[in-house]
């Protein structure tokens, strides 16, 4: 139904930055919203960044804890959405999702999707 390549994941020292991006593509009829989760182990899952796309477009959304420190982007011609992460601290370790909410030509319907994950590491 829709498929997400997410790059950009990977080790970093303590104040460090990495930039993740994330393509979406299939049968997508309209995109409400692209965003970035993340999880770490033995946490819930939680909001890092999200933007909208089409009628609200450009409104963004951080968490507190990254707010100044992660910048989202988006490319809506190519359905991609980006977050760059500067000043990275160790609490920032997670796996971080992708997530698109959109209506797609198959359903018709409002959904959420989201992407495998990619691995963020802030490490000395």
């Amino acid at each position: 139904q829709v498929q997400f390549v997410e790059s950009g994941g990977g080790l970093v020292q303590p104040g460090g930055s990495l930039r993740l991006s994330c393509a979406a593509s299939g049968s997508i009829f309209s995109i409400y919203n692209m965003g970035w989760y993340r999880q770490a182990p033995g946490k819930q899952r939680e909001l890092v960044a999200s933007i909208s796309i089409g009628r609200n477009s450009g409104n963004i959304d951080y968490a507190d804890s990254v707010k100044g420190r992660f910048t989202i982007s988006r490319d809506n011609a190519n359905n991609t959405v980006y977050l760059q992460m500067n000043s990275l601290k160790p609490e920032d370790t997670a796996l971080y999702y992708c997530r698109l909410r959109g209506i797609l030509e198959v359903t018709g319907r409002l959904d959420v999707y989201w992407g495998q994950g990619t691995q963020v590491t802030v490490s000395s």
